[in-house]
């Protein structure tokens, strides 16, 4: 007999292993301002391409019903191929930027074919504590999420100066990539809780929002990614500059950066296995609360790079703890046939608002500074709040958490 246990370890391994892909290319946005000439807009290309990315591929396959009519395993090992291959381009070919952002455009497309199905995989094994085991997938990018700022900074794999050179890092990646998709195709099946194929129907993308409490959860979780992405694409930078002003090593500054990510990881587990006690809606507004709260305060510290960083690991750890509970909340209050479609369509539109906020945030901070630019990023948590509040007051927030809403 499989254990559901065993399932979850190999689903968060790969996801960890894919999602590195990410943020391959920010993490070495210095190395590549220098040799290229990058300027603030072209910066924040780099991961906008990513984002607009997955949310194209996130839509056509929510329409498609991609991750319920197919088995989400194989959605996820040849998205995970196909990226690697993506990024591996930008390192082995001689391209323009425009082809770069073509092949990163191209990389956050196949990621969508990753961390939805990922979450509905984790769905179909678990129920009573699926907040716990998306809280681990959710933990899973995150470290994955942040491992390239550890690469570059780290000189494990033999930098010299302990900066690795970018199109090294690029190549790490892409290869850890195809070892979680190897790991998903051979190791991960479907469990028993949810329809391994669903039959094709385009229209449940647009009647999900119809369904009130599936609405607030989405809301919530929209407020949410206007701070998230902006915070893990920009605070490692902001550190980096904080560092560099002080006169401190480059080096520490890039393994400051992966521990604000990575911490995350820790707070999605610990608050998903609050969120199946204690209530979902109840950890995640504690958690905006605490993150909100951060994103007011942590430029302002930007003078003080000691405070700085001790600001924004608390940041990174409240920033991504409620994460999992919107899309856990979606896949218990939406029709069971349709969850991967549905955890899509949340995603989809969430990554879509990412991209205003990590436009936005070098033009405040040209303007005003890192104290305005952050705490720009507080309107999400108010937002989400203000979802989660209401969803906690309807009759169907029963369906969550065992009743603990």
């Amino acid at each position: 007999m499989i254990s559901k246990w065993r399932i979850l370890w190999l689903i968060a391994v790969a996801e960890f292993l894919v999602m590195i892909l990410w943020f391959s290319a920010s993490a070495v946005i210095p190395q590549l301002t220098l040799e290229w000439g990058l300027n603030s807009g072209q910066q924040s290309w780099l991961t906008m391409s990513v984002q607009l990315g997955f949310v194209v591929g996130a839509l056509a396959s929510a329409l498609l019903n991609l991750s319920d009519r197919f088995p989400a395993q194989w959605v996820f090992a040849v998205s995970a191929v196909v990226g690697a291959a993506a990024t591996a381009c930008i390192a082995m070919l001689s391209v323009s930027f425009g082809w770069v952002l073509v092949f990163r455009f191209l990389t956050g497309a196949m990621l969508s074919g990753v961390y939805p199905p990922g979450m509905k995989l984790m769905a179909s094994w678990f129920k009573e504590d699926r907040g716990l085991a998306i809280g681990v997938l959710v933990g899973a990018l995150t470290v994955g999420s942040a491992a390239p700022h550890l690469i570059t900074g780290s000189d494990v794999f033999g930098a010299a100066d302990a900066i690795v050179p970018w199109r090294q890092v690029l190549l790490i990646a892409s290869g850890l990539a195809v070892v979680g998709a190897i790991i998903a195709a051979a190791g991960v099946r479907s469990g028993p809780l949810l329809p391994a194929v669903s039959r094709f129907d385009w229209q449940y993308a647009g009647r999900m929002w119809k369904d009130k409490a599936v609405r607030l959860a989405n809301f919530g979780y929209f407020g949410h990614m206007w701070e998230l992405y902006a915070m893990w694409t920009w605070v490692p930078l902001c550190l980096l500059a904080s560092y560099q002003a002080a006169g401190w090593d480059d080096g520490r500054a890039h393994v400051a950066g992966f521990c604000v990510i990575a911490i995350g990881g820790l707070g999605s587990i610990i608050a998903g296995r609050l969120a199946d006690r204690l209530g979902r809606t109840r950890i995640a507004i504690i958690s905006i609360c605490a993150s909100g709260s951060c994103a007011l305060v942590a430029g302002f510290a930007f003078p003080a790079p000691a405070l700085l960083t001790v600001i924004c690991v608390v940041w990174g750890f409240a920033v991504v703890a409620e994460s999992a509970q919107y899309s856990t909340a979606v896949s218990e209050l939406c029709d069971q046939r349709y969850v991967g479609t549905a955890l899509t369509m949340q995603t989809c539109i969430g990554f879509l608002l990412t991209m205003i906020t990590i436009r936005w945030i070098p033009s405040l901070v040209e303007q005003a500074g890192w104290g305005a630019a952050f705490a720009m990023l507080a309107v999400g948590p108010s937002v989400g709040i203000w979802f989660m509040a209401r969803l906690r007051q309807l009759p169907e927030a029963v369906k969550m958490a065992s009743g603990q809403r």
